[in-house]
């Protein structure tokens, strides 16, 4: 396996234009048969799939990802972001910089947590881009849905007070092994900064957005969740399964597992369900 590190930067047509994104990538030693484009979720970095991605390269998939903006090595704030469609410009600037050999490969997607809501907003812009797609653990609905006013008052505060935190997450959600949890607090490019005013209501009117337009989805994709998450609802999970115009879909939630599958002790179980699920839809 070869891992590659680098930098991109932001298009001038982007809401955070010129600002320096983190990336890096991982290759297997022989030929790759796609390329998982990985969108990580929030409060956390690339850096944290290093065992996703060795899993995935001794499989033959090479492995793109990147730091969002506000994340990791990247540039902006830790918890806020001027704008959703930040991400979006991140990841269009992943995939511009494929190295040659990778551009004519099939594109899996890969999104975990805000990086599933990312990712499904993504697929809805850009349906034919990629081959399939993976959601894990996504941030699709609230594990306690706002009410009028609180979505009211989310969208007044991120005009007024755009970069006042307002959610802090529970790290004991993340996984149910304490490793795993302590190396998550203990890491220093985790900043447990609260999500802030603009980042939260921007995450609502995204939710909105993908359970408005779900139909829209149409290529294969499969739902990963864990049963007792207590981060992102599995409800959006099935939602999503039962909402999507996709004619190859799959979902799959794991009773006792927390937010972070790809995370937890049965890891290697998920993420062989996850590459023997692309395996099979790349033969078809």
């Amino acid at each position: 396996m070869r891992h590659d590190e680098g930098k991109l930067t932001l298009a001038e047509s982007s809401a955070a234009a010129g600002a320096s994104l983190y990336c890096q990538s991982w290759t297997p030693e022989t030929a790759a048969k796609a390329v998982i484009i990985l969108v990580h979720g929030y409060d956390e970095h690339s850096g944290r799939y290093g065992y996703f991605a060795d899993h995935c390269t001794k499989h033959g998939f090479a492995v793109q990802t990147l730091d969002h903006w506000g994340h990791g090595r990247s540039d902006g704030a830790n918890g806020f972001v001027p704008d959703f469609s930040v991400y979006h410009d991140g990841l269009d600037s992943l995939i511009k910089q494929l190295p040659a050999e990778q551009k004519g490969l099939p594109l899996i997607l890969v999104g975990h947590s805000l990086g599933g809501l990312i990712g499904a907003t993504y697929l809805l812009k850009n349906p034919s881009r990629f081959t399939a797609a993976v959601l894990s653990g996504p941030a699709i609905k609230a594990t306690e849905e706002p009410s009028a006013v609180m979505k009211g008052l989310s969208k007044l505060l991120s005009k007024l007070a755009p970069t006042m935190g307002v959610l802090a997450l529970d790290a004991n959600g993340v996984s149910r092994d304490p490793k795993v949890v302590a190396d998550y607090l203990a890491d220093p490019l985790v900043s447990g900064t609260k999500i802030s005013a603009r980042l939260a209501a921007e995450m609502m009117t995204n939710m909105e957005l993908v359970q408005s337009h779900a139909a829209k989805i149409t290529l294969p994709i499969l739902l990963l969740h864990g049963g007792k998450d207590s981060l992102t609802a599995p409800e959006g999970s099935v939602f999503l399964n039962e909402n999507i115009g996709s004619g190859e879909k799959m979902l799959k939630i794991y009773p006792e597992l927390f937010h972070e599958i790809f995370n937890e002790p049965e890891k290697d179980a998920v993420l062989t369900d996850m590459t023997d699920w692309m395996d099979r839809i790349l033969t078809k």
